[in-house]
């Protein structure tokens, strides 16, 4: 199937795509900031320029885009019709990147933490991801007690859906 875009259209369409404070990346920071967490940004002395850098607890958060990080079983993700070898080639690559990344960060003693932009796209599923995303910046346990008898109310892990962070 033949783009149905010429050229310059597509061109500009993706110049038009932000890398940096994307609204998943504010939603992250905003929420992060409220629980008195603070922070450094797209820091480029770090593998990757991590979106979210949190030394005082040695962790670097990555939120990556469904699409341009190859999300498998994604609604959000897919391959275009048309150019597929290049967007296979060119998400193959970033995935690539993204394992060499993390590998570097690890070596030196970093806790990587990635974040799907579906997980934080809907608000149904954006409070749990980011309540986990917390507790497992600040060190917390992945559950609760509850008040009323002291029954452990399991959540589901904070890395569970992520790669590479396992």
């Amino acid at each position: 199937m033949t783009d149905i875009k010429t050229p310059e259209e597509r061109s500009r369409n993706m110049a038009a795509i932000k890398g940096k404070d994307t609204k998943p990346e504010l939603i992250v920071r905003k929420y992060l900031f409220s629980k008195g967490l603070r922070y450094r940004v797209n820091n480029q002395k770090l593998p990757g320029s991590p979106d979210i850098v949190l030394r005082k607890y040695k962790t670097v958060v990555f939120i990556d885009g469904c699409f341009w990080h190859g999300h498998e079983d994604c609604k959000y993700f897919r391959l275009p019709k048309s150019n597929v070898n290049f967007w296979r080639h060119k998400i193959a690559m970033n995935i690539a990147r993204d394992y060499s990344n993390n590998v570097d960060l690890k070596l030196a003693g970093w806790i990587v933490i990635r974040i799907w932009e579906c997980e934080i796209r809907t608000k149904s599923n954006r409070e749990n991801t980011l309540l986990n995303l917390y507790r497992r910046i600040i060190g917390m346990p992945n559950y609760e007690k509850s008040y009323a008898g002291n029954i452990d109310i399991g959540l589901i892990a904070a890395d569970s859906d992520l790669p590479y962070g396992k």
